[in-house]
């Protein structure tokens, strides 16, 4: 799989570190562009060697692994944890804004399920259905 036993290909590590759920994913991640080692896009052939930095872009975030071991084999979780190290930034946390009503002041007016809606940031094309 690998050309010597100090390089393994990058789409085979993602997949071995549990990155990725599997090697068709890690694949498909380098040929759209995903994957970048040391700062240049790679295919998922390009090898990946102990220390290199490998950047995996994962629903709109990167994610920066320093190399640290190639796995011969898939592993566990806890052991593919200890084959690289984390250094992307934490995601921000979002929160969603809910309209408070005090129980028992009953049904919303219309003016007032408008007023949650737009606070919410609907949209009024499922008011205007013909």
């Amino acid at each position: 799989m690998s050309t010597n036993a100090s390089t393994l290909r990058v789409d085979v590590w993602l997949w071995t570190t549990r990155q990725l759920r599997s090697r068709s994913l890690a694949t498909a991640a380098a040929r759209a562009g995903h994957v970048r080692i040391n700062g240049l896009t790679a295919k998922a052939s390009a090898p990946v060697r102990v220390g290199d930095e490998v950047r995996l872009r994962v629903q709109g975030f990167d994610r920066i692994l320093v190399v640290k071991q190639l796995p011969p084999k898939r592993l566990g979780a806890p052991l593919a944890q200890e084959c690289y190290e984390d250094l992307s930034a934490p995601r921000p946390q979002y929160q969603m804004i809910q309209g408070h009503r005090e129980k028992g002041t009953g049904r919303p007016t219309k003016k007032e399920r408008r007023q949650l809606e737009a606070l919410r940031g609907e949209e009024w094309a499922k008011h205007s259905r013909r």
